[in-house]
């Protein structure tokens, strides 16, 4: 039987590692994920018939199963199964980012669950192995974390909480205190005593910290949060699958644990700024000089009615389409999508540009498009786009407001200064859908608006996409 469990588990890391490769290009996303799930469930019924230290956790002595834990394991399975069935089709694809950070945090609390149990294990038996000590430790600190920060990156992603940094004066003592605590907790654990009321002390830190980690955090930088929580999320289940001696646990905690840090580091620098600007620099604080003295100096904004700027494309040849967290929270991506097929129609060349960090999550932008069913062959990266942009007559910008900002690219006061941007303004016209003036989440004015080449059309980008195909298809 432990060699069937070994080869399920083999199988189970192999579709694993199958799946990462698939999910690197949307065409093969769906199946990646479909063959992850896969080889999860494989795991799951695998583990039905786990052994532990020499007995069978699902099997007495005859053979038979435990009746009592095979009832509880079951209903796990079918209550778990159905919450994620129902959420995942149930969620709009614009609450996704949401979702990801609320079921990452379960992950997390999970294994943080698993920890604390295996080391009342350890304090009830006295067993005093260091690495599996401290292997357990480190999952309660790390899960505990992931779980209570994923909680309040949902309640900012779903606007139960502001999504501006909150902070408060002393934080950073408070954080020091906090971490400087949690440390000599763990070293008291590891070191000294496996008393299980330190240990749950410790876990209340743990959580703590997990929300005062996040609270700084601006909305706009929860993509490279969510991202380094999954990483975190990842290691804890990799340290628990060593405690447990589970290799599914220990190689999928792994590669999510590493995965999960290449995206953050790779998302960093796609905004051009360091992880420990992300996490302490209270980016999105919104600069007062800036928004006081940023129309006066720019210039004028020209403000153009939906059937002005249908005549616009009118004359068009190419169009490039820039979607942000406005068309997100708008719900746009369909009518976007129609507007495209009518453009097309006429002759016009459609393309998307996706900005890596654009939307609360990675790939937000690509999911809310693929929902939309818009053609893959049309998406294209910043790298790819940007020196298309000088022949395009027209960039439609569609709530995206700090990854088009021109003061990224010379701006050394500004605090997007030298972060990738899409050039979109020098296309020829370059026409905005917003909903007003206010800035984005960087909280500095946003130069494209008062270039003389760009012209907003202010309202609800879907009530507004929607007129404008109307007045497109009329022309």
């Amino acid at each position: 039987m432990n060699d069937v469990i070994n080869i399920a588990y083999l199988v189970t890391a192999a579709t694993f590692i199958l799946a990462l490769k698939l999910m690197n290009g949307p065409k093969t996303a769906r199946q990646g994920n479909l063959l992850a799930a896969g080889g999860m469930c494989l795991a799951l019924v695998a583990t039905f018939f786990l052994n532990e230290k020499g007995h069978n956790v699902m099997l007495d002595e005859q053979g038979g199963f435990k009746s009592l834990n095979l009832i509880l394991l079951i209903i796990a399975f079918v209550v778990g199964s159905f919450i994620g069935t129902f959420s995942a089709r149930k969620v709009p694809m614009t609450a996704m980012p949401q979702m990801v950070a609320l079921f990452n945090g379960l992950g997390g609390g999970a294994v943080a669950l698993v920890a604390l149990l295996e080391f009342r294990g350890f304090s009830m038996t006295g067993e005093s192995d260091f690495v599996k000590l401290s292997t357990s430790v480190l999952s309660l600190v790390i899960g505990s974390i992931s779980f209570s920060g994923s909680m309040i990156a949902f309640a900012k992603l779903q606007e139960l909480m502001t999504g501006r940094p909150i902070v408060y004066p002393g934080q950073k003592l408070v954080n020091g205190l906090i971490f400087t605590a949690a440390l000599v907790l763990i070293v008291m654990l590891i070191a000294t005593t496996h008393s299980f009321t330190l240990y749950l002390g410790l876990f209340a830190l743990a959580l703590i910290m997990g929300v005062t980690f996040v609270l700084p955090i601006g909305g706009a930088d929860m993509p490279v949060v969510i991202s380094l929580l999954n990483s975190f999320t990842g290691c804890a289940a990799g340290l628990a699958g060593f405690v447990l001696g589970n290799t599914s646990l220990l190689i999928g905690g792994g590669l999510v644990g590493a995965s999960g840090f290449i995206l953050t580091v790779q998302m960093c620098k796609a905004m051009n700024r360091s992880l420990g600007n992300v996490i302490f620099g209270a980016f999105g604080a919104v600069d007062q000089t800036a928004l006081a003295s940023g129309a006066g100096q720019q210039g004028t904004v020209r403000s153009y009615s939906v059937e002005d700027a249908a005549i616009i494309f009118a004359s068009a040849s190419s169009v490039v389409i820039v979607p942000g967290y406005g068309m997100a929270v708008a719900q746009a991506q369909h009518v976007v999508k129609e507007l495209a097929n009518k453009l097309q129609e006429k002759g016009i060349d459609v393309k998307y540009a996706v900005h890596p960090v654009a939307g609360r999550m990675p790939g937000h932008m690509n999911v809310l498009l693929a929902e939309a069913d818009v053609p893959y062959e049309q998406l294209y990266e910043l790298e790819d786009i940007n020196p298309m942009m000088p022949e395009t007559d027209v960039a439609l910008v569609i709530g995206a407001n700090d990854v088009v900002n021109p003061a990224a690219r010379y701006d050394k006061a500004s605090p997007i200064y030298g972060m990738p941007i899409l050039d979109v303004d020098k296309c020829r016209t370059v026409i905005v859908s917003k909903r007003s003036m206010n800035p984005g989440f960087a909280g500095i004015e946003n130069e494209l608006f008062f270039l003389p080449n760009t012209i907003m059309v202010f309202g609800n980008a879907k009530n507004t996409i929607a007129s404008l195909s109307s007045a497109v298809e009329s022309i």
